[in-house]
């Protein structure tokens, strides 16, 4: 396992201070919008809207920072679907947009539709899933980016808020598991993770390892209230 790595994560923080920086909306269950690079996108009631941390993955997949040309892409918790149509822009040559909510995976599938449409050598295939539960058998991709509701503290009682943030670290569990027993990845592709200090890192980072992934830290953004975002990046190596 890579001590080194594990050693300089931080811990989360305190539970009182993971609550109130995370302290849920009101309006999840109206009809919203957001805007980015220039493209409107109705948001449906239930489905995340996406904030600064999302968009760090739809830069870099939009300026090739994170590469989907020609590639097999997932975008796992695809929610509005931004990072699907980015790669569909970018020439992708599967991109598989996932989502265990199937409003969230209906929404990506308009908004892609709208923006991209049939495009010659680039397939769209939109997949209800509860992580990988439901992703076509056989198939496997290059590229996967995960911004995922791991906050680890409960936020809130309703269900649409508790998808939506704070699943926690058993989800990411979950994620790398079925990736490394379902042979999901092909050869040299890459996984992308965003994550911050109001999750468990450690945890995270650590049961990748134990998957036998390699952890890479890519970006460290400090937002000057506590939280620290990272950007990992994963590729298969060999089981600790």
């Amino acid at each position: 396992m890579d001590i080194a790595l594990l050693d300089e994560l931080p811990p989360p923080l305190p539970a009182e201070q993971i609550i109130a920086l995370n302290r849920p909306k009101a309006d999840l269950h109206s009809r919203r919008s957001c805007e980015w690079n220039g493209w409107s996108f109705e948001v449906p009631p239930g489905v995340f809207l996406p904030g600064a941390t999302s968009r760090m993955i739809y830069q870099r997949l939009l300026d090739g920072a994170i590469e989907v040309r020609g590639r097999r892409y997932a975008a796992m918790g695809v929610g509005l679907g931004v990072e699907a149509v980015v790669a569909g822009l970018r020439g992708a040559r599967e991109i598989y947009a996932i989502d265990v909510h199937p409003d969230s995976v209906a929404a990506a599938t308009r908004h892609y539709e709208r923006l991209v449409g049939p495009k010659e050598g680039t397939a769209f295939v939109p997949v209800v899933a509860d992580v990988f539960d439901g992703f076509p058998d056989g198939r496997q991709v290059d590229v996967v980016t995960f911004n995922p509701p791991a906050v680890s503290q409960t936020v809130s009682d309703d269900p649409d808020v508790v998808r939506n943030v704070c699943l926690g670290a058993p989800l990411l569990a979950t994620f790398f598991t079925q990736l490394a027993e379902r042979d999901l990845l092909a050869p040299g592709a890459e996984v992308f993770v965003i994550v911050s200090n109001t999750a468990d890192l450690r945890a995270i980072v650590g049961h990748a390892v134990r998957q036998g992934f390699v952890p890479e830290v890519r970006m460290r953004h400090d937002w000057n209230d506590g939280v620290l975002t990272y950007l990992f990046r994963f590729q298969r190596g060999s089981v600790a």
